[in-house]
């Protein structure tokens, strides 16, 4: 007999399911989309579609709460940074880099999440920080100065992009953590889409002249591409999340980090033949190890320094 701790467990396993491997799969969804629709385009249609379905769902699920004009406004500039700067960045990013070269960079995010931080809040990071902060930078250097993969100035533009892309995820998050945000979180997600679609929107017309684009000459398969990332990328990955944040603790949930750059890099190759180095291996590696000095506490971090020891002592 099915008990609810076992119907529980089952979501938690689905929900680091879909949190591990969809978020992980956008990149070389969006990657086959920008093939046929331009990036903002894409973008307003994917984050606009996608609040919609949030919406009918907060309704659906009478979650509902009264929300202020506060809570709405912060909502909606987090929307502008998250997804009308930062998202759909990485989508124009795509159309000059591979999908997941990109995953990786995006990878070294905890690193400009604690410069941003240092510099805003004046808030020194911790002492082990230092050291995952050097290993990142260290990383990203690996990666990026490889000619195979960075040669042309297009693919320098899309690195480029990446990088503001990420300064307006990290100073999302210090303004969501220290503002008022809507209640419930699906009711915010569905804010942040709708603002954020809006903003693409008129991106799209002032960049890429949308009211003339010729819709009907889109592939069929850039058209599921773009369905997968509406229901799945969003509303499901999105509710994913938002559902082990109530479950597990966030050190649990962060391990997405480590994940979904090996998910893009293993589908980029098997489905669009992209370039795998031993240098981008070393890379991630390195970042990883970084990113991993920088969430983790100093307990945590003595104890995968024991462990290293072990290893190299044992190979000895």
């Amino acid at each position: 007999m099915t008990t609810f701790k076992d119907n529980s467990l089952l979501l938690i396993i689905l929900s680091f399911a879909a949190v591990y491997i969809i978020w992980g799969s956008t990149y070389l969804f969006i990657a086959f989309t920008v093939e046929s629709l331009p990036p903002f385009i894409l973008s307003t249609i994917r984050f606009t579609l996608a609040s919609l379905l949030l919406f009918g769902l907060t309704a659906v699920l009478k979650k509902y709460q009264t929300i202020t004009k506060k809570q709405f406004i912060n909502a909606a500039f987090a929307g502008i940074l998250f997804l009308g700067f930062g998202t759909s960045g990485v989508a124009w990013a795509l159309q000059f880099v591979d999908s997941g070269f990109t995953a990786l960079v995006i990878s070294g995010q905890p690193l400009i999440v604690v410069l941003m931080m240092w510099a805003i809040n004046q808030k020194r990071p911790a002492t082990q920080s230092f050291g995952g902060i050097f290993l990142g930078m260290f990383g990203m250097y690996l990666l990026v100065s490889q000619k195979e993969l960075v040669a042309a100035p297009e693919q320098w533009k899309g690195i480029i992009a990446i990088f503001f892309c990420m300064i307006a995820w990290g100073f999302g998050s210090i303004f969501v953590s220290k503002s008022d945000m809507p209640k419930p979180q699906i009711a915010n997600n569905a804010i942040q889409m709708m603002s954020g679609g809006i903003v693409l929107f008129f991106f799209s017309l002032l960049f890429e002249n949308s009211f003339s684009f010729d819709f009907t000459a889109v592939p069929s398969i850039a058209w599921f591409a773009l369905s997968y990332l509406i229901v799945f990328g969003a509303a499901v990955a999105f509710s994913a999340f938002n559902y082990l944040l109530t479950q597990v603790s966030p050190e649990k949930v962060a391990t997405s980090t480590y994940v979904n750059p090996i998910i893009a890099l293993t589908l980029g190759w098997y489905f669009r033949d992209e370039l795998v180095t031993p240098q981008s291996i070393l890379a991630v590696c390195v970042m990883f190890t970084g990113v991993f000095f920088i969430n983790s506490t100093p307990e945590q971090s003595k104890n995968l320094l024991r462990k290293l020891k072990r290893v190299g002592r044992r190979r000895v």
